[in-house]
């Protein structure tokens, strides 16, 4: 259960998905945490957003960029009660800091109730790909490769 909390949390989605096991496949799992994702309610999608935080960016990041991130994200969360929440999966890593910027910027202007719909969104996105990677780093664990 924990594995899944750290994915999502939201004890209902982690329930819901754990509840179904053993998964046949990995692609049967990844679906049922989708679906699961689509079944929370007002209150355990506000709980799993509450949970989440903001990501710093990378070490090396210049600082004038490390300033623009913070001040991005202080004005999303005063806006929407919240941390930004964007699934970054195949973005590649050069890339991360300039699709925050501009997915916080993109997303400011929006009305509370359209970006709540797009945060809880990115939020099922982000879900599924921690899971995704959550497995491949336990299959990796198990399995080195020779």
């Amino acid at each position: 259960m924990a594995l899944l909390l750290s994915c999502c949390h939201s004890l209902r989605w982690a329930e819901r998905v754990a509840a179904h096991r053993p998964y046949p496949t990995v692609d049967a799992l990844l679906a049922a945490a989708d679906e699961a994702g689509y079944d929370l309610s007002r209150a355990d999608l506000d709980g799993a957003l509450a949970a989440e935080s903001s990501l710093p960016p990378h070490p090396g990041a210049p600082a004038a960029a490390r300033t623009a991130l913070r001040a991005a994200h202080a004005a999303y969360e005063s806006s929407f009660g919240h941390a930004f929440v964007i699934s970054l999966d195949g973005v590649r890593p050069g890339e991360r800091l300039d699709r925050v910027l501009a997915g916080i910027r993109s997303r400011l202007g929006n009305e509370p109730e359209e970006e709540r719909v797009i945060a809880v969104e990115e939020l099922r996105r982000l879900a599924r790909a921690r899971l995704a990677l959550r497995l491949t780093e336990g299959l990796t664990t198990r399995h080195p490769e020779a």
